[in-house]
């Protein structure tokens, strides 16, 4: 009996996802647990595998569109099960007529006037144009600014469309707007039936005069406008699914949980050299970040009412330390969750983020890997920045803002030296963490960071 592949729930109050893929063709037999879809979150792209061996019918969802959590995506069927009629049995199915339809248009467009669909192996579409192959992020970063995907020049593996070809064509395009606002004219006449100065909707219009002025012999001169704008100096970028995810959840997150913050300066010679010792003649190079997102794991482990999280119900206590790490990313900023951090050598740390980073910048994170954590550590430093504060990212409890290492004037033991500090300021949630808690927590992480050998222990 043929049963349908509906859209799943891939985190917990996610409504809708993007199909970005099919990995298996119409009539192509699959086993259990493999890839038989891609779906694409504001975040993470997550493969969809298989329960049980079968074949895809039909396909009734197109890559790249946008479908709620629960509509039917597709047909399966058992190995070796033969379906004479598929409308029949999508109709016995509950799947209305329009819906079947629109699979059967779909199919009929993927597939070549001898039924054959088409896949990634094959370099011409049925109308004879040259395929052109995309990631599911460059895909949707092309649909949000309005770009064909046919236009582009790829870069990637085999002429592959990537991220980096979809940010130049954006980048070219915002280049030629400035160029023609430059050479455009100020000073040519611009009709006013043409270009109208718009009147503000709340101020009313000017009444005519009560009386016709007096005939003069010399006509007065009409009042002087200023001179129409040529073209608007500012460009709209459409809100990706990412930056929409990204300002609901902070806006959320400042709203509704009581922030307080905590502020640390830490003398960090000891640290660098410990870096540099570690990094001679090693295979993967730990930075400083490294070493702070295991300080925090170890302070956590010595402060563990720090390791928490407010449920709305209770406040929840966690055995081990996860620790989430902020990445910049083309179209937008994720936080994959580094687990354990705990019992990993800070070699482990150092490959493990690493990975994180290099996926993140692909869109290839899994969304498994963006939940869970009680803390997250973000670092502007690489930029210069000294110090800042974070917004927390619920429902984790802290979020640590690292600022840039730098030489400073310091007293020690009353004698006036330079030393290389560094500032970091821990944002709290007050809900489940009071302010002496993370006083606690502050002092704690600077010790470590000032003797950094117990980092490591």
């Amino acid at each position: 009996m043929p049963e349908l592949l509906r859209m799943p729930e891939i985190a917990a109050a996610t409504t809708s996802a993007v199909l970005a893929g099919w990995p298996v063709a119409v009539n192509t037999r699959f086993a259990a647990q493999d890839v038989i879809a891609t779906v694409e979150t504001d975040k993470a792209v997550v493969d969809v595998e298989a329960e049980s061996d079968g074949v895809i019918l039909r396909t009734l969802v197109a890559a790249g569109t946008e479908v709620d959590v629960g509509t039917a995506i597709a047909v399966l069927a058992g190995p070796g099960e033969t379906v004479d009629d598929i409308d029949a049995a999508l109709a016995a199915l509950g799947v209305s007529a329009p819906a079947a339809a629109e699979g059967a248009a779909e199919g009929a467009a993927a597939s070549n006037g001898h039924g054959v669909r088409a896949s990634a192996d094959a370099p011409f579409l049925p109308d004879g144009t040259v395929r052109r192959f995309a990631s599911p992020l460059a895909r949707r970063m092309a649909g949000e600014a309005g770009l064909l995907v046919g236009d582009l020049t790829g870069t990637g593996p085999g002429g592959r469309i990537v991220r980096r070809d979809v940010e130049a064509a954006l980048a070219q395009r915002v280049a030629h707007e400035e160029a023609e606002v430059h050479d455009a004219s100020p000073a040519l006449p611009v009709a006013p039936e043409a270009a109208p100065v718009p009147t503000p909707a709340a101020a009313p219009a000017p009444e005519p005069p009560a009386t016709p002025a007096p005939a003069s012999r010399h006509a007065a001169a009409p009042p002087e406008t200023a001179p129409a704008t040529a073209t608007a100096r500012f460009t709209d970028q459409p809100l990706s699914r990412m930056r929409k995810a990204v300002a609901a959840r902070l806006t959320e997150s400042k709203a509704t949980a009581p922030h307080f913050y905590v502020r640390g300066v830490a003398r960090v010679v000891k640290l660098l050299e410990l870096r540099a010792d570690l990094n001679d003649g090693a295979d993967v190079r730990v930075s400083v970040n490294h070493l702070l997102v295991k300080a925090v794991a170890r302070a956590h482990q010595l402060v563990p009412a720090m390791n928490v999280v407010w449920t709305g119900n209770a406040i929840r206590s966690f055995a081990g330390v996860d620790v989430a790490v902020a990445v910049a990313t083309g179209s937008g900023l994720v936080t994959p969750v580094l687990t354990s951090v705990e019992a990993r050598s800070i070699t482990e740390v150092a490959r493990a983020t690493q990975a994180f980073v290099a996926r993140a910048r692909d869109g290839r994170l899994q969304q498994s890997e963006l939940e869970g954590g009680s803390v997250t550590v973000t670092n502007l430093g690489m930029y210069g920045v000294e110090e800042f504060a974070a917004i927390l990212n619920p429902p984790q409890a802290a979020i640590l803002a690292v600022g840039a290492a730098k030489q400073e004037a310091v007293v020690t033991d009353g004698r006036l030296e330079v030393a290389t500090v560094l500032r970091v300021t821990l944002s709290v949630d007050h809900r489940p963490v009071d302010g002496a808690t993370a006083a606690q927590w502050m002092s704690a992480f600077v010790g470590l960071l000032e003797r950094p050998v117990r980092i490591l222990s």
